[in-house]
């Protein structure tokens, strides 16, 4: 699982908190890893893997705390969701460069929370802590149930 986002720019910090409280709540039992605003780390991360859950925050205007979810293996991330990013190369750049360098894994799915404060400042705004707290509860669930919990 990779967390992805910039915990220093309120909510856009959400993936590195749903990453942390799921590796809290699963342990060794999930590879979690907590990737900044960097999106070549993003691609390094996908390369020689079979399969990646990757969170983030995002602004496309639906309202705050919704909670996109995308297979990004089949195909690339709706541009209008990524309006604007705070990361040097985007999730749907990265991801694209990934699949253009043949290092996509098979299996991709994409987790984004519509964000509402991406200023300054630590701490998720309330919609965005809200929607975090019940994917966490979402995606632990499904992750246990399988009977392999280190691939999403």
């Amino acid at each position: 699982m990779l967390g992805i986002g910039n915990g220093a720019r309120r909510d856009d910090g959400v993936g590195v908190w749903v990453a942390q409280a799921l590796a809290a709540r699963l342990g060794d039992s999930l590879d979690v890893r907590v990737l900044g605003d960097d999106g070549f780390q993003l691609v390094d991360a996908l390369g020689g893997i079979d399969a990646a859950l990757l969170i983030d925050a995002v602004q496309s205007g639906a309202p705050p705390g919704t909670v996109h979810r995308f297979d990004a293996a089949r195909q690339p991330l709706p541009p209008a969701l990524l309006r604007c990013s705070t990361h040097a190369l985007g999730v749907a750049e990265a991801l694209e460069l990934a699949r253009a360098l043949g290092q996509l894994p098979a299996r991709v799915a994409v987790y984004g929370i519509e964000g509402a404060d991406f200023g300054l400042g630590e701490g998720l705004s309330a919609p965005v802590a809200a929607a975090a707290a019940g994917l966490v509860e979402e995606l632990a669930a499904n992750l246990t149930d399988r009977p392999c919990t280190n691939t999403p």
